[in-house]
Protein backbone atom coordinates (compact mmCIF):
# COMPACT_ATOMS: atom_id res chain seq x y z
CA UNK A 1 0.00 0.00 0.00
CA UNK A 2 2.82 2.24 0.74
CA UNK A 3 4.59 1.81 -2.56
CA UNK A 4 1.07 2.43 -4.51
CA UNK A 5 0.65 5.60 -1.94
CA UNK A 6 4.26 6.81 -2.91
CA UNK A 7 3.82 5.93 -6.90
CA UNK A 8 0.06 8.45 -6.56
CA UNK A 9 2.49 10.95 -5.08
CA UNK A 10 4.79 10.89 -7.56
CA UNK A 11 2.43 10.89 -10.91
CA UNK A 12 0.91 13.49 -9.12
CA UNK A 13 3.92 15.56 -8.75
CA UNK A 14 5.54 14.83 -12.17
CA UNK A 15 2.21 15.98 -13.72
CA UNK A 16 1.99 19.17 -11.75
CA UNK A 17 5.36 19.64 -13.05
CA UNK A 18 4.71 19.21 -16.91
CA UNK A 19 1.63 21.48 -15.91
CA UNK A 20 3.99 23.87 -14.65
CA UNK A 21 6.46 23.79 -17.92
CA UNK A 22 3.55 23.72 -20.01
CA UNK A 23 2.81 27.20 -18.70
CA UNK A 24 6.00 28.34 -18.30
CA UNK A 25 6.61 27.34 -21.91
CA UNK A 26 3.24 29.28 -23.25
CA UNK A 27 4.03 32.40 -20.75
CA UNK A 28 7.07 32.76 -23.23
CA UNK A 29 6.26 31.55 -26.57
CA UNK A 30 6.89 34.79 -27.89
CA UNK A 31 10.19 36.68 -27.61
CA UNK A 32 10.77 40.35 -27.81
CA UNK A 33 11.78 40.36 -31.58
CA UNK A 34 9.76 40.65 -34.99
CA UNK A 35 10.49 37.63 -36.09
CA UNK A 36 9.38 35.67 -32.90
CA UNK A 37 5.63 38.04 -32.41
CA UNK A 38 5.16 37.52 -36.25
CA UNK A 39 4.42 33.84 -35.63
CA UNK A 40 0.77 34.64 -33.54
CA UNK A 41 -2.63 34.80 -35.18
CA UNK A 42 -2.48 38.61 -34.96
CA UNK A 43 -6.62 38.58 -36.87
CA UNK A 44 -8.39 36.53 -34.67
CA UNK A 45 -11.09 34.53 -36.36
CA UNK A 46 -13.56 36.26 -33.64
CA UNK A 47 -12.47 39.38 -34.76
CA UNK A 48 -12.54 38.82 -38.61
CA UNK A 49 -16.54 37.90 -38.04
CA UNK A 50 -17.60 40.94 -35.48
CA UNK A 51 -17.37 43.30 -38.24
CA UNK A 52 -18.29 45.88 -36.04
CA UNK A 53 -17.25 47.44 -32.21
CA UNK A 54 -18.00 50.35 -30.05
CA UNK A 55 -15.46 52.52 -28.08
CA UNK A 56 -16.54 55.93 -26.47
CA UNK A 57 -14.11 59.45 -26.65
CA UNK A 58 -15.21 60.24 -23.16
CA UNK A 59 -13.13 61.95 -19.95
CA UNK A 60 -12.31 65.39 -18.53
CA UNK A 61 -12.25 67.47 -21.02
CA UNK A 62 -15.45 66.35 -22.53
CA UNK A 63 -16.70 69.25 -20.20
CA UNK A 64 -14.27 71.39 -21.98
CA UNK A 65 -16.47 72.07 -24.59
CA UNK A 66 -19.26 73.09 -23.03
CA UNK A 67 -20.22 76.95 -23.90
CA UNK A 68 -18.64 76.73 -27.73
CA UNK A 69 -19.55 79.14 -30.37
CA UNK A 70 -21.51 76.55 -32.33
CA UNK A 71 -19.81 77.80 -36.18
CA UNK A 72 -16.79 78.04 -34.54
CA UNK A 73 -13.90 75.19 -35.20
CA UNK A 74 -12.47 73.67 -32.30
CA UNK A 75 -9.86 71.19 -31.40
CA UNK A 76 -10.47 67.86 -30.21
CA UNK A 77 -7.14 67.81 -28.43
CA UNK A 78 -8.19 70.53 -26.12
CA UNK A 79 -5.64 69.66 -23.76
CA UNK A 80 -2.82 70.62 -26.80
CA UNK A 81 -4.84 73.49 -28.21
CA UNK A 82 -5.76 75.40 -25.13
CA UNK A 83 -2.10 76.73 -24.63
CA UNK A 84 -1.87 77.60 -28.24
CA UNK A 85 -1.85 81.55 -27.70
CA UNK A 86 -0.34 82.38 -31.25
CA UNK A 87 2.69 84.32 -29.38
CA UNK A 88 4.65 81.72 -26.93
CA UNK A 89 3.35 79.13 -28.69
CA UNK A 90 3.25 80.28 -32.56
CA UNK A 91 0.57 79.68 -35.02
CA UNK A 92 0.47 79.81 -38.64
CA UNK A 93 -1.75 83.54 -38.96
CA UNK A 94 0.13 84.53 -35.46
CA UNK A 95 -3.25 84.31 -33.95
CA UNK A 96 -4.54 82.17 -30.94
CA UNK A 97 -6.46 79.03 -31.23
CA UNK A 98 -10.33 79.15 -30.74
CA UNK A 99 -9.52 76.42 -27.78
CA UNK A 100 -7.77 79.17 -26.25
CA UNK A 101 -9.86 81.82 -26.66
CA UNK A 102 -12.10 79.58 -25.08
CA UNK A 103 -10.59 78.03 -22.64
CA UNK A 104 -10.11 81.47 -21.51
CA UNK A 105 -12.99 82.45 -21.08
CA UNK A 106 -14.76 79.52 -19.67
CA UNK A 107 -11.88 78.82 -16.82
CA UNK A 108 -9.25 81.54 -16.89
CA UNK A 109 -5.77 81.92 -18.16
CA UNK A 110 -4.06 78.54 -19.35
CA UNK A 111 -1.45 79.60 -17.43
CA UNK A 112 -2.79 79.29 -14.05
CA UNK A 113 -5.70 76.93 -14.65
CA UNK A 114 -4.21 74.54 -17.07
CA UNK A 115 -5.59 70.65 -18.04
CA UNK A 116 -5.16 69.95 -14.52
CA UNK A 117 -7.65 72.24 -13.58
CA UNK A 118 -10.41 70.65 -16.00
CA UNK A 119 -9.58 67.18 -14.58
CA UNK A 120 -10.64 68.43 -11.23
CA UNK A 121 -13.66 69.49 -12.24
CA UNK A 122 -14.55 65.98 -13.74
CA UNK A 123 -18.17 64.76 -12.64
CA UNK A 124 -19.07 61.83 -14.47
CA UNK A 125 -22.45 61.62 -12.51
CA UNK A 126 -24.78 60.30 -15.46
CA UNK A 127 -22.49 57.27 -16.23
CA UNK A 128 -24.61 54.32 -16.41
CA UNK A 129 -22.39 51.26 -17.66
CA UNK A 130 -25.53 48.59 -17.85
CA UNK A 131 -26.77 51.62 -20.33
CA UNK A 132 -23.77 51.87 -22.50
CA UNK A 133 -23.85 47.92 -22.86
CA UNK A 134 -27.47 47.38 -23.04
CA UNK A 135 -27.41 50.29 -26.25
CA UNK A 136 -23.63 48.62 -27.88
CA UNK A 137 -25.81 45.61 -27.91
CA UNK A 138 -29.08 47.28 -29.47
CA UNK A 139 -26.15 48.49 -32.15
CA UNK A 140 -25.29 45.34 -33.18
CA UNK A 141 -21.61 45.71 -32.22
CA UNK A 142 -19.21 42.52 -30.99
CA UNK A 143 -17.22 44.32 -29.21
CA UNK A 144 -16.52 47.26 -27.23
CA UNK A 145 -15.06 49.27 -24.24
CA UNK A 146 -13.63 52.42 -23.29
CA UNK A 147 -10.69 54.93 -24.50
CA UNK A 148 -9.03 53.61 -21.92
CA UNK A 149 -6.16 56.44 -21.90
CA UNK A 150 -6.62 59.43 -24.54
CA UNK A 151 -3.28 62.20 -25.32
CA UNK A 152 -4.30 63.78 -22.17
CA UNK A 153 -3.13 60.97 -20.30
CA UNK A 154 -5.92 60.18 -17.52
CA UNK A 155 -6.36 56.92 -16.42
CA UNK A 156 -9.98 55.59 -17.57
CA UNK A 157 -9.96 52.92 -14.62
CA UNK A 158 -8.76 52.86 -10.89
CA UNK A 159 -5.14 53.28 -11.66
CA UNK A 160 -2.47 52.29 -8.80
CA UNK A 161 -0.21 53.23 -11.77
CA UNK A 162 -1.09 56.82 -11.77
CA UNK A 163 -3.11 59.26 -9.33
CA UNK A 164 -4.22 60.94 -12.15
CA UNK A 165 -7.28 58.47 -12.94
CA UNK A 166 -11.12 58.28 -13.01
CA UNK A 167 -11.28 56.51 -9.48
CA UNK A 168 -9.48 59.75 -7.76
CA UNK A 169 -11.10 62.25 -10.26
CA UNK A 170 -14.76 61.14 -10.35
CA UNK A 171 -15.15 57.89 -8.15
CA UNK A 172 -15.63 55.47 -10.45
CA UNK A 173 -14.08 52.51 -12.66
CA UNK A 174 -15.41 52.54 -16.44
CA UNK A 175 -13.10 49.60 -17.29
CA UNK A 176 -14.13 47.55 -14.69
CA UNK A 177 -18.02 48.36 -14.86
CA UNK A 178 -18.23 48.16 -18.31
CA UNK A 179 -16.00 44.64 -19.14
CA UNK A 180 -18.36 43.64 -16.52
CA UNK A 181 -21.32 44.36 -18.64
CA UNK A 182 -19.91 44.23 -21.98
CA UNK A 183 -18.60 40.67 -21.47
CA UNK A 184 -22.13 39.92 -19.91
CA UNK A 185 -23.67 40.33 -23.48
CA UNK A 186 -21.71 38.09 -24.88
CA UNK A 187 -19.19 40.29 -26.76
CA UNK A 188 -15.53 41.13 -26.20
CA UNK A 189 -14.09 43.82 -24.40
CA UNK A 190 -11.90 46.45 -26.35
CA UNK A 191 -9.82 49.30 -24.79
CA UNK A 192 -7.70 52.09 -26.93
CA UNK A 193 -4.35 53.89 -26.35
CA UNK A 194 -3.84 57.14 -27.35
CA UNK A 195 -0.76 58.08 -24.63
CA UNK A 196 2.12 57.78 -26.73
CA UNK A 197 1.54 61.02 -28.10
CA UNK A 198 0.82 62.45 -24.71
CA UNK A 199 4.78 63.62 -25.24
CA UNK A 200 3.76 66.23 -27.82
CA UNK A 201 0.44 66.85 -26.37
CA UNK A 202 1.72 68.67 -23.22
CA UNK A 203 4.87 70.45 -24.44
CA UNK A 204 2.43 73.74 -24.92
CA UNK A 205 1.52 73.47 -21.56
CA UNK A 206 5.34 73.48 -20.53
CA UNK A 207 6.29 76.14 -23.23
CA UNK A 208 3.59 78.40 -20.78
CA UNK A 209 5.31 76.99 -17.50
CA UNK A 210 3.93 77.55 -14.26
CA UNK A 211 3.55 73.61 -13.71
CA UNK A 212 4.47 72.23 -10.53
CA UNK A 213 7.67 69.79 -10.51
CA UNK A 214 5.03 67.21 -8.62
CA UNK A 215 2.99 67.06 -11.96
CA UNK A 216 5.35 65.87 -14.31
CA UNK A 217 2.97 62.62 -14.09
CA UNK A 218 0.58 64.39 -15.56
CA UNK A 219 2.30 66.82 -17.42
CA UNK A 220 5.85 65.19 -18.19
CA UNK A 221 9.33 65.78 -17.86
CA UNK A 222 9.39 69.60 -19.13
CA UNK A 223 10.74 69.64 -22.94
CA UNK A 224 10.53 71.77 -25.82
CA UNK A 225 7.76 72.02 -28.95
CA UNK A 226 10.40 70.79 -31.03
CA UNK A 227 11.08 67.60 -28.70
CA UNK A 228 10.62 64.39 -30.59
CA UNK A 229 12.69 62.16 -28.07
CA UNK A 230 10.69 60.72 -24.74
CA UNK A 231 12.92 60.70 -21.27
CA UNK A 232 13.53 57.53 -19.98
CA UNK A 233 10.47 58.37 -17.11
CA UNK A 234 8.08 58.69 -19.81
CA UNK A 235 9.07 55.29 -21.30
CA UNK A 236 8.83 53.82 -17.84
CA UNK A 237 5.54 55.26 -16.89
CA UNK A 238 3.83 54.78 -20.29
CA UNK A 239 4.81 51.03 -20.14
CA UNK A 240 3.39 50.88 -16.48
CA UNK A 241 -0.03 51.97 -16.96
CA UNK A 242 -0.31 49.84 -20.71
CA UNK A 243 0.88 46.69 -18.16
CA UNK A 244 -1.25 47.28 -15.43
CA UNK A 245 -4.38 47.31 -17.90
CA UNK A 246 -3.37 44.43 -19.37
CA UNK A 247 -2.96 42.69 -15.98
CA UNK A 248 -6.33 43.79 -14.74
CA UNK A 249 -8.79 44.35 -17.35
CA UNK A 250 -7.51 41.32 -19.66
CA UNK A 251 -8.83 43.23 -23.16
CA UNK A 252 -9.70 41.03 -25.98
CA UNK A 253 -8.42 43.96 -28.24
CA UNK A 254 -5.83 46.74 -27.38
CA UNK A 255 -5.85 49.69 -30.18
CA UNK A 256 -3.43 52.14 -30.66
CA UNK A 257 -3.35 55.83 -31.75
CA UNK A 258 -0.35 57.00 -33.91
CA UNK A 259 2.48 58.36 -32.81
CA UNK A 260 3.69 54.90 -31.38
CA UNK A 261 5.86 54.51 -34.29
CA UNK A 262 8.18 57.29 -32.82
CA UNK A 263 8.77 55.16 -30.19
CA UNK A 264 11.73 53.06 -29.68
CA UNK A 265 11.20 49.34 -31.60
CA UNK A 266 12.47 47.67 -28.31
CA UNK A 267 9.42 49.15 -25.98
CA UNK A 268 6.28 48.11 -28.99
CA UNK A 269 8.35 44.50 -29.26
CA UNK A 270 8.06 44.86 -25.21
CA UNK A 271 4.36 44.86 -25.83
CA UNK A 272 3.58 42.71 -28.54
CA UNK A 273 5.38 39.69 -26.53
CA UNK A 274 3.81 40.10 -23.32
CA UNK A 275 0.64 40.86 -24.68
CA UNK A 276 0.24 38.04 -27.11
CA UNK A 277 1.84 35.92 -24.00
CA UNK A 278 -0.93 36.87 -21.79
CA UNK A 279 -3.47 35.62 -24.68
CA UNK A 280 -1.96 32.55 -24.20
CA UNK A 281 -2.12 32.54 -20.18
CA UNK A 282 -5.76 33.65 -20.55
CA UNK A 283 -6.14 30.57 -23.03
CA UNK A 284 -7.93 33.37 -25.29
CA UNK A 285 -7.25 35.33 -28.69
CA UNK A 286 -6.39 38.71 -28.38
CA UNK A 287 -5.68 41.70 -31.03
CA UNK A 288 -3.89 44.65 -31.27
CA UNK A 289 -5.04 47.38 -34.23
CA UNK A 290 -2.23 50.14 -34.72
CA UNK A 291 -1.57 53.31 -36.99
CA UNK A 292 0.87 54.32 -39.51
CA UNK A 293 4.14 52.04 -39.06
CA UNK A 294 3.75 50.92 -35.58
CA UNK A 295 3.63 47.60 -36.16
CA UNK A 296 3.66 45.21 -39.39
CA UNK A 297 0.59 43.61 -41.03
CA UNK A 298 1.70 40.18 -39.86
CA UNK A 299 1.92 41.07 -36.43
CA UNK A 300 -1.00 43.19 -35.96
CA UNK A 301 -4.54 44.43 -37.52
CA UNK A 302 -3.98 47.81 -39.45
CA UNK A 303 -6.56 50.64 -39.27
CA UNK A 304 -7.47 53.41 -41.11
CA UNK A 305 -8.84 56.41 -38.98
CA UNK A 306 -11.83 57.64 -41.22
CA UNK A 307 -10.82 55.88 -43.82
CA UNK A 308 -10.77 52.40 -45.64
CA UNK A 309 -8.93 50.70 -48.75
CA UNK A 310 -10.54 51.21 -51.87
CA UNK A 311 -10.33 47.34 -53.16
CA UNK A 312 -10.28 44.14 -50.84
CA UNK A 313 -7.20 43.96 -48.49
CA UNK A 314 -5.43 40.81 -46.49
CA UNK A 315 -5.16 40.39 -44.15
CA UNK A 316 -8.12 41.58 -42.47
CA UNK A 317 -7.92 45.03 -41.34
CA UNK A 318 -10.25 48.42 -39.27
CA UNK A 319 -11.43 51.81 -39.64
CA UNK A 320 -12.50 53.80 -36.84
CA UNK A 321 -14.17 56.70 -37.47
CA UNK A 322 -17.29 58.61 -35.50
CA UNK A 323 -20.58 59.54 -36.65
CA UNK A 324 -19.65 62.97 -35.25
CA UNK A 325 -16.53 64.91 -33.63
CA UNK A 326 -14.76 62.28 -31.25
CA UNK A 327 -15.59 64.41 -28.39
CA UNK A 328 -18.44 65.93 -27.13
CA UNK A 329 -19.65 68.73 -28.74
CA UNK A 330 -23.07 70.94 -27.89
CA UNK A 331 -23.84 71.61 -31.33
CA UNK A 332 -22.90 68.11 -32.97
CA UNK A 333 -23.82 67.22 -36.51
CA UNK A 334 -24.00 63.32 -36.76
CA UNK A 335 -24.11 60.79 -39.86
CA UNK A 336 -27.38 59.23 -40.34
CA UNK A 337 -27.63 55.79 -39.51
CA UNK A 338 -28.40 55.23 -43.78
CA UNK A 339 -24.82 56.49 -44.18
CA UNK A 340 -23.21 54.47 -41.49
CA UNK A 341 -24.64 51.35 -42.86
CA UNK A 342 -23.61 51.93 -46.41
CA UNK A 343 -19.91 52.75 -45.04
CA UNK A 344 -20.23 49.52 -43.09
CA UNK A 345 -21.04 47.51 -45.86
CA UNK A 346 -18.09 48.85 -47.79
CA UNK A 347 -16.18 47.86 -45.24
CA UNK A 348 -16.81 45.07 -44.84
CA UNK A 349 -17.26 43.97 -48.81
CA UNK A 350 -13.25 44.49 -48.37
CA UNK A 351 -12.10 42.17 -45.38
CA UNK A 352 -12.53 45.50 -43.17
CA UNK A 353 -14.25 45.92 -39.27
CA UNK A 354 -15.88 48.82 -38.37
CA UNK A 355 -14.57 50.73 -35.37
CA UNK A 356 -17.48 53.33 -34.42
CA UNK A 357 -17.04 56.07 -32.08
CA UNK A 358 -19.84 57.12 -29.62
CA UNK A 359 -18.91 60.80 -27.73
CA UNK A 360 -20.64 60.83 -24.42
CA UNK A 361 -22.30 64.03 -23.09
CA UNK A 362 -19.85 65.32 -20.42
CA UNK A 363 -21.64 63.76 -17.64
CA UNK A 364 -21.65 59.90 -19.18
CA UNK A 365 -24.69 60.37 -20.69
CA UNK A 366 -25.33 59.01 -24.44
CA UNK A 367 -27.36 61.58 -25.84
CA UNK A 368 -30.19 60.92 -27.99
CA UNK A 369 -29.12 61.39 -31.16
CA UNK A 370 -26.46 58.68 -30.73
CA UNK A 371 -29.05 56.38 -29.08
CA UNK A 372 -31.33 56.60 -32.40
CA UNK A 373 -28.35 55.86 -34.48
CA UNK A 374 -27.20 52.75 -33.05
CA UNK A 375 -30.33 51.21 -32.54
CA UNK A 376 -31.75 52.28 -35.83
CA UNK A 377 -28.50 50.33 -37.23
CA UNK A 378 -28.81 47.18 -35.11
CA UNK A 379 -32.13 46.98 -36.53
CA UNK A 380 -30.52 46.69 -39.81
CA UNK A 381 -28.35 44.36 -38.69
CA UNK A 382 -31.26 42.24 -36.86
CA UNK A 383 -32.32 42.12 -40.68
CA UNK A 384 -29.48 41.83 -43.01
CA UNK A 385 -26.75 40.36 -40.73
CA UNK A 386 -26.68 37.11 -41.96
CA UNK A 387 -24.81 38.61 -44.82
CA UNK A 388 -22.18 40.91 -42.07
CA UNK A 389 -21.18 38.68 -39.25
CA UNK A 390 -19.45 35.72 -40.21
CA UNK A 391 -18.89 36.20 -43.99
CA UNK A 392 -15.55 37.00 -45.89
CA UNK A 393 -15.25 38.66 -49.34
CA UNK A 394 -16.29 37.47 -52.46
CA UNK A 395 -14.62 37.25 -55.80
CA UNK A 396 -15.19 40.99 -56.23
CA UNK A 397 -16.36 43.88 -53.48
CA UNK A 398 -18.52 45.06 -55.87
CA UNK A 399 -20.09 47.40 -58.60
CA UNK A 400 -21.83 50.92 -59.10
CA UNK A 401 -20.83 54.52 -59.94
CA UNK A 402 -19.60 55.25 -56.49
CA UNK A 403 -16.65 54.50 -54.71
CA UNK A 404 -13.55 55.81 -53.39
CA UNK A 405 -11.23 57.15 -56.15
CA UNK A 406 -8.36 56.25 -53.38
CA UNK A 407 -7.85 54.44 -49.89
CA UNK A 408 -6.08 55.40 -46.80
CA UNK A 409 -6.37 57.94 -43.99
CA UNK A 410 -8.87 60.28 -44.00
CA UNK A 411 -10.39 59.87 -47.19
CA UNK A 412 -13.66 60.06 -45.78
CA UNK A 413 -13.29 63.82 -44.67
CA UNK A 414 -12.02 64.53 -48.72
CA UNK A 415 -14.33 62.34 -50.29
CA UNK A 416 -17.73 62.36 -49.14
CA UNK A 417 -20.02 59.49 -51.08
CA UNK A 418 -23.54 59.58 -51.68
CA UNK A 419 -24.25 55.59 -52.18
CA UNK A 420 -27.28 54.92 -54.57
CA UNK A 421 -29.36 51.70 -55.86
CA UNK A 422 -27.15 51.02 -58.60
CA UNK A 423 -24.10 50.39 -56.17
CA UNK A 424 -24.20 47.40 -54.76
CA UNK A 425 -21.78 45.21 -52.60
CA UNK A 426 -21.00 41.20 -52.33
CA UNK A 427 -19.98 39.47 -48.83
CA UNK A 428 -20.14 35.56 -48.67
CA UNK A 429 -20.43 32.88 -46.20
CA UNK A 430 -19.85 30.00 -48.26
CA UNK A 431 -18.83 28.70 -51.98
CA UNK A 432 -22.14 27.60 -52.28
CA UNK A 433 -24.00 31.61 -51.02
CA UNK A 434 -22.96 34.64 -51.39
CA UNK A 435 -24.72 38.53 -50.82
CA UNK A 436 -25.41 41.26 -52.93
CA UNK A 437 -26.37 44.19 -50.67
CA UNK A 438 -28.18 47.02 -52.56
CA UNK A 439 -26.96 50.75 -50.94
CA UNK A 440 -30.74 52.06 -51.74
CA UNK A 441 -33.74 51.28 -52.10
CA UNK A 442 -34.15 50.10 -55.60
CA UNK A 443 -37.18 52.01 -57.72
CA UNK A 444 -37.67 48.77 -60.40
CA UNK A 445 -35.34 46.23 -61.40
CA UNK A 446 -32.20 45.56 -60.07
CA UNK A 447 -29.42 44.55 -62.88
CA UNK A 448 -25.90 43.24 -61.01
CA UNK A 449 -23.87 43.45 -64.20
CA UNK A 450 -21.01 41.38 -62.97
CA UNK A 451 -23.00 38.70 -62.71
CA UNK A 452 -23.72 38.39 -66.48
CA UNK A 453 -23.30 35.43 -68.41
CA UNK A 454 -21.24 37.52 -70.52
CA UNK A 455 -18.47 37.67 -67.50
CA UNK A 456 -16.70 34.99 -66.19
CA UNK A 457 -17.51 36.26 -62.28
CA UNK A 458 -19.53 33.87 -61.32
CA UNK A 459 -19.29 30.10 -62.68
CA UNK A 460 -22.29 27.93 -61.17
CA UNK A 461 -25.27 27.88 -61.51
CA UNK A 462 -27.81 29.62 -58.80
CA UNK A 463 -30.16 27.95 -57.49
CA UNK A 464 -32.50 30.50 -55.56
CA UNK A 465 -32.57 33.74 -54.29
CA UNK A 466 -33.80 35.70 -51.26
CA UNK A 467 -34.40 38.90 -49.84
CA UNK A 468 -33.04 38.58 -46.17
CA UNK A 469 -36.02 39.42 -43.60
CA UNK A 470 -38.73 38.73 -46.23
CA UNK A 471 -40.84 35.94 -47.13
CA UNK A 472 -41.80 37.43 -50.76
CA UNK A 473 -40.66 34.70 -53.83
CA UNK A 474 -38.16 36.37 -55.72
CA UNK A 475 -38.23 36.69 -59.47
CA UNK A 476 -35.18 36.63 -61.55
CA UNK A 477 -33.17 35.82 -64.52
CA UNK A 478 -29.50 36.08 -65.89
CA UNK A 479 -28.76 36.60 -69.07
CA UNK A 480 -25.84 38.77 -70.85
CA UNK A 481 -27.14 41.95 -69.28
CA UNK A 482 -26.87 40.57 -66.08
CA UNK A 483 -28.60 39.52 -62.91
CA UNK A 484 -32.15 41.10 -63.35
CA UNK A 485 -34.00 40.38 -60.07
CA UNK A 486 -37.83 41.89 -60.50
CA UNK A 487 -38.43 44.39 -57.69
CA UNK A 488 -39.75 42.80 -54.38
CA UNK A 489 -43.42 44.40 -53.59
CA UNK A 490 -41.67 45.52 -50.07
CA UNK A 491 -38.59 46.00 -48.29
CA UNK A 492 -37.88 45.24 -44.86
CA UNK A 493 -35.66 47.28 -44.06
CA UNK A 494 -35.19 51.15 -44.71
CA UNK A 495 -31.23 51.15 -45.87
CA UNK A 496 -29.43 48.57 -47.68
CA UNK A 497 -31.37 45.28 -49.29
CA UNK A 498 -29.45 42.12 -49.12
CA UNK A 499 -30.09 39.68 -51.32
CA UNK A 500 -28.87 36.00 -50.74
CA UNK A 501 -27.60 34.32 -53.84
CA UNK A 502 -27.72 30.15 -53.54
CA UNK A 503 -25.23 28.39 -55.68
CA UNK A 504 -24.72 24.98 -57.16
CA UNK A 505 -21.28 25.19 -56.40
CA UNK A 506 -18.52 23.94 -58.65
CA UNK A 507 -18.01 20.75 -59.88
CA UNK A 508 -15.25 18.70 -61.44
CA UNK A 509 -15.12 15.23 -62.66
CA UNK A 510 -12.12 13.31 -61.09
CA UNK A 511 -12.90 9.76 -63.48
CA UNK A 512 -8.75 10.14 -64.18
CA UNK A 513 -7.90 7.39 -66.43
CA UNK A 514 -10.94 5.15 -65.97
CA UNK A 515 -12.59 6.13 -69.21
CA UNK A 516 -9.58 4.47 -71.09
CA UNK A 517 -9.53 1.79 -69.54
CA UNK A 518 -13.24 0.48 -70.06
CA UNK A 519 -12.76 1.35 -73.63
CA UNK A 520 -13.91 -1.41 -76.14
Amino acid sequence: MKKVKFGLLGLFVTVAIHAQKETSQKKGKYKESWESVSTVNQVPEWFQDAKLGIYAHWGPVSAAFEGTEPNQFYSGWHGMQMYTDGKIVPTKNGKPSSNYLHHKKKYGDPKEFGYKYIIEQFKPSGFDAKKWADLFQKSGAKFAGPVAMHHDNFAMWNSKATRWNSMNYGGIDPSAALKKEIEARGMKFMASFHHAFTWKYFAPAHAHGNIDPKDYDLYTSPHSLESDTPDERFYKEWWAKLKEYIDVYQPDLIWFDWWLENMTEECRLKFLAYYYNKGLEWNKEVGVAYKESTFTLDTAIKDYERGRPNQPKNPTWLTDTSPGAWFYRPHAKFKSANELVDILVDIVAKNGVMLLNVPPDPDGTIPVVMENLLVDMGKWLAVNGEAIYGTRPWTIFGEGPNRLPEGGHKVEESHTIVYSNKDIRFTKKSDKEFYAIVLDKPEDKIVIKSLSTQIGVLNSKINKIELLGSDEKIEWERNAEGLIIKAPKSYPSDYAHSFKILMEGYKENNIGGAIEAHKD
